[in-house]
């Protein structure tokens, strides 16, 4: 079937909702997340040559806009599960890794093979790219998370991804990161809102650490 299968299977995308089992005020699909990731990438990717660093952007745009296309197979593994041991992730990688090389290698044209096992491998990596795609990566769920403290919503879960969020975003050394934590970060904590939920506490704690 070629490259349609490819085309067709991105639909799937719009039927995985993240953080599934848990009651949420507003539901996120993947396809969502990914362009979101996407918007966050390109922005920081921006601030990073503001401060004279050199991105490829070809790149940047093939892993951020691909990177959780592997969950049209195993679906969407929450945070704390998929991240409790390092053998987990690393089995759960090995997983979705196999089902897309079978997917290439069973649907895809021979002459594009290499071009979306390029594109479609796990983007997260020591390369400025790769830490951007993990910042913005983060930051959607600090985005998400934070939208459903804000209403009120007091789903343990939604604290837990928020704290870790942040604090992964922290101990990433990047010139994107310190402008989110000093110029971002406080816009979202100061908005007005009459959540029972001390969002600006969680927030000092996980800085703090």
């Amino acid at each position: 079937m070629g490259i349609h299968k490819y085309f067709r299977s991105l639909n799937e995308l719009e039927r995985i909702i993240r953080c599934p089992g848990k009651f949420k005020f507003e539901e996120h699909s993947v396809a969502a997340h990914s362009w979101k990731v996407v918007q966050y990438a390109k922005t920081l990717a921006d601030i990073e040559e503001k401060h004279g660093a050199v991105i490829d952007w070809k790149k940047l745009y093939e892993i951020t806009s691909s990177h959780d296309y592997g969950e049209i197979f195993i679906g969407d593994i929450k945070t704390p599960v998929k991240h409790s041991s390092l053998q987990l992730r690393s089995l759960i990688q090995q997983v979705e890794e196999g089902m897309i090389d079978n997917f290439i290698r069973e649907h895809i044209p021979d002459e594009f093979k290499s071009i979306f096992y390029q594109q479609l491998r796990e983007g997260k990596d020591e390369s400025l790219e790769g830490l951007i795609l993990e910042v913005a990566d983060k930051m959607d769920q600090v985005y998400e998370a934070f939208a459903e403290l804000q209403r009120g919503n007091t789903e343990k879960e939604f604290v837990v991804m928020y704290r870790n969020a942040l604090i992964k975003i922290k101990h990433i050394e990047l010139k994107c990161v310190d402008y989110f934590l000093a110029e971002i970060l406080p816009d979202m904590v100061n908005e007005e809102t009459l959540s029972p939920i001390d969002i600006r506490r969680i927030t000092e704690e996980a800085l703090a650490l």
